[in-house]
This record gives structure tokens, sequence and C-alpha cells, in this order.
């Protein structure tokens, strides 16, 4: 991933940080990504606004798109939809469908999915092909239904050590 000039950013600026961290993020890392994955309470951070539907999704990934110049996963969920992406790059978008899995441990799986999209870029996949990966790595550790401990814990990421996730393009 260090080969590329932009990168994928996975957005966390809700929760956790100051104003001050979360404007120094907008104003300094962003334009300087790739793709941004917010999820829709992110989304509606950046925006400023509430996201009540499949359209004001595609109007926010479009919004946040133009003004980052950059491409935008929005990730789906937050009982808006199951669990449907859309991602919004060069003034066109693609819905990326799923479906919710009932797993309790779902800790990390925002990050991850970032990183799994910027892992598969890294191996020459295009941005569509990297993100439909991401989607069905992140799919395939939640349908592991690794349970460690209490709480809402990790998936298993250890479900696809040896597979099609490790090839290259």
């Amino acid at each position: 991933v260090f080969t590329f000039p932009r990168f994928v950013i996975p957005i966390r600026i809700h929760t956790m940080i100051s104003d001050d961290a979360a404007d120094t993020l907008k104003e300094e890392l962003f334009p300087l990504a790739s793709v941004l994955t917010p999820n829709i309470p992110e989304a509606e951070e950046l925006i400023g606004r509430k996201i009540t539907s499949a359209e004001e999704m595609i109007d926010a990934a479009k919004e946040i798109s133009e003004k980052y110049h950059c491409a935008v996963l929005c990730k789906g969920g937050h009982n808006l939809n199951d669990a449907n992406d859309l991602l919004y790059a060069d003034g066109a978008y693609r819905w990326f469908n799923g479906k919710r899995i009932d797993n309790p441990n779902t800790h990390g799986t925002g990050c991850t999915l970032s990183s799994a999209i910027a892992s598969n870029l890294a191996k020459g996949f295009s941005l569509e092909k990297s993100v439909e990966r991401a989607k069905e790595y992140i799919s395939g550790a939640l349908a592991a239904m690794l349970d460690l401990g209490k709480g809402s814990g990790p998936m298993d990421h250890s479900f696809a050590i040896q597979n099609e996730y490790t090839k290259e393009a």
C-alpha cells in the first residue's frame, strides 16, 4: 500500500476524538485519500444532515466525494438497509449488496473492510473488484462465527489463511 501516493482511510470522526482533531482529519488527511469508507453516522457527520434513504446515501457519497476529491464507500446497515454498501467514484455509483450476518462479534469490521480494500488495491485489483473482494472477506470472517471472551469480539480472520483472498490480480 505504501507504493501508492494515496490510500484508503477508515473514518472514526464521530466518537473518541475532539472537534479540533476531527477538523484536522477533514482538512489535512481526507484530501490525501483515494477512498473514504464512512458508515452512515460518519457520513452524516461529514455532510451535516441525516441519511434516511438509499437516495440520500447516494447524495451523501457524491457530496463527500466531491468535497475530498476521492472515491467514497458509504457503508450500509445502521437500520437503513440490510448490509448494502454504496461505492461512489468518478461521478458514478454502484451498490454492493450484502446480507446481515447474525453474529454479535463484529468488533473491527469497518477497519477490516478498509484494510481489505487497501490490500486488494495493492495486489493490483480495480477499485470495484477490491470492494467486492473486501465485502466477501468480511462476510466470510463474520460467517465463521468466532466467539472469544465477552462483549463484541473480533471476527474470525483465520478462516481465509489459504484461499482466494491471498491471490493477486
